[in-house]
């Protein structure tokens, strides 16, 4: 019944440890086996997604930068691309000087920082992505960013979305990813309207997708896809939109979905 399933990966594909249990991964290439196509969906720039990706032998396009971004695996084709506006951007790096929080900005599947501190050490380490420190990030603003990233303590964050949502409205997509990461796309990307873009190109109806995620900014994904699963560990806002809840992602909850709904069925049907 279900032809492509879009994973999440930190807090959904991920346990804490950043790592996917062999378990899961059997199951992922089973699904393939079967003719399932397998992506990814996540806030994570390009080059950190696809060495997940590579762990999974995975060979189709992938959803990044929380849906900026479709590329290939092998980086031969970008599907979809929708940065944020220039005018947009300069602004929200006017933003962040002016409540003096940390920010960082992604252009060409590079991390730009003002400054080297513990924020963009902690974000690397956790990525295993390197980054650059520029004197300006507004001198990159006029090109867009596929993604600005600000981090902060939480519930500070939550009043800077407020703000932010008030500033902004419809140009832009602000949502957590992490309690302590605020993204901001376009309006045009998310998990969501990326994933339809997807299914439409490898002919593939929105009822015969799957969705996985646990946060916030997987809302889109959840609710866009024909079966909407949110982990066990996921935000109570996710889980009331949920079609179904499955295991934490410490409890391989993504192994879980995929024998109930993708490869017990499977075996029945044959």
């Amino acid at each position: 019944m279900y032809k492509l399933i879009a994973i999440d990966l930190d807090g959904t594909l991920l346990t804490d440890q950043l790592e996917i249990t062999p378990n899961t991964v059997a199951a992922i290439q089973q699904a393939i086996e079967n003719g399932v196509v397998v992506t990814l969906a996540t806030g994570r720039m390009f080059p950190s997604a696809k060495k997940f990706a590579q762990q999974l032998n995975l060979n189709v396009p992938l959803i990044t930068y929380q849906g900026a971004i479709i590329k290939d695996v092998e980086e031969t084709k970008v599907w979809f691309e929708r940065p944020v506006r220039p005018e947009i951007s300069e602004r929200l790096i006017e933003f962040a000087q002016e409540h003096q929080v940390h920010v960082q900005v992604y252009q060409d599947d590079i991390v730009y920082v003002a400054e080297d501190n513990e924020e963009i050490q902690y974000y690397a380490r956790e990525s295993n992505v390197p980054y650059t420190v520029v004197d300006e990030l507004s001198s990159l603003a006029k090109r867009g960013f596929s993604k600005v990233l600000f981090i902060g303590e939480p519930m500070y964050l939550d009043r800077l979305q407020i703000e932010l949502h008030g500033e902004f409205g419809s140009d832009a997509h602000i949502a957590k990813s992490k309690p302590h990461y605020l993204e901001v796309t376009n309006p045009e990307a998310n998990k969501g309207k990326a994933l339809l873009y997807l299914a439409e190109q490898l002919g593939i109806q929105q009822s015969e997708i799957i969705g996985i995620g646990d946060n916030h900014n997987d809302f889109e994904l959840i609710t866009t896809a024909g079966l909407g699963v949110v982990m066990g560990n996921g935000v109570e806002a996710l889980k009331n939109v949920a079609d179904y809840i499955t295991k934490t992602n410490n409890d391989e909850g993504v192994l879980h979905a995929l024998e109930k709904f993708v490869l017990e069925p499977a075996t029945k049907t044959k």
